[in-house]
Parts: C-alpha cells; structure tokens; sequence
C-alpha cells in the first residue's frame, strides 16, 4: 500500500496514539464505572476512543485520497517564540510590564522570515500602551509596569 496523503497519514498517528493514551490512562487511574452510573474514568475512556476511532478513519483515508505533501518544519519560529514567552514570564516582575512586553515582542518577531525594524518598533509601543491601559489601568491587575529601580 501506498501512503497518498502524508498530512493525514500522521495526523490519523497522532490522533490514535493521543486516544490510546488516554484511554490507557484513564483505565489505569480511575474506575470505570457503567453507562448508568459513570465513575470518573469513562469519560476520559470514552472520549479517547472516538478519537482512536477518528484517528483510524483518517489513516484510512490516507491511502485512499491523494494529499498534498507535508512542508518542511522550521524550528526557528518555534525556538525564538518559546525563548520571547520564557523571557517575558522570568523578566515581568524584575523590569516591568513596559520593558517585557518590548522584549517578548522583539524576540519573538525574530522569529519570522522577515524582521523590519520600523514595523516591530511601532507594533511595540501600541502594544505596550495597550497592555497598560487594560491590564494594570483597566482590570487592575498588580503588574508593575517599570523597573524597581526606576519607580
């Protein structure tokens, strides 16, 4: 047999490995229960099924219709997004919400294909005025929004 659709090939993986998963764990942690009286394992078992199932139906479906191929998977983006999300939540509280928020931004616009300086500059300060006037002025949320040293 040929694989014609790669995307749904792995996609049908995915989907039966996540079910079998849960439904492996759900069987091992919890009691099962009837469809009468449910105990806490048979949701967890049940919906992990339809999704084996799912995923079954789109394996199938693989080798039956013709897909396009799978793209190629860029780390960059992923990487300096992860970096720009681990920047913001470990430098918050140290230097602020103004100057976390410029550096999640900046950080994370690295990531993509192209990097202008003038358009992740003016993204910046809009988004920084944003988040100020909702997060810390609107919904009063205790953000400091400079650095300790500077307040």
């Amino acid at each position: 047999m040929k694989i014609k659709s790669q995307k749904d090939f792995w996609a049908g993986l995915m989907f039966i490995a996540f079910g079998m998963f849960f439904v492996v764990w759900a069987q091992m942690n919890y009691q099962m229960g009837s469809a009468v009286r449910m105990g806490p394992g048979y949701f967890p078992s049940v919906l992990g099924g339809l999704l084996a199932l799912l995923g079954v139906l789109v394996l199938i479906d693989a080798f039956v219709e013709e897909g396009p191929e799978v793209p190629t998977f860029h780390f960059r983006p992923l990487l300096f997004i992860m970096a720009s999300c681990l920047a913001f939540a470990y430098l918050l509280k140290p230097l602020g919400l103004v100057l976390a928020s410029a550096l999640l931004i900046f950080i994370g616009a690295f990531g993509g294909h192209e990097f202008k300086w003038k358009e992740v500059t003016i993204l910046t300060v809009v988004l920084v005025i944003f988040s100020v006037l909702v997060f810390v002025k609107g919904l009063t949320l205790p953000f400091p929004i400079w650095p300790e040293f500077m307040e």
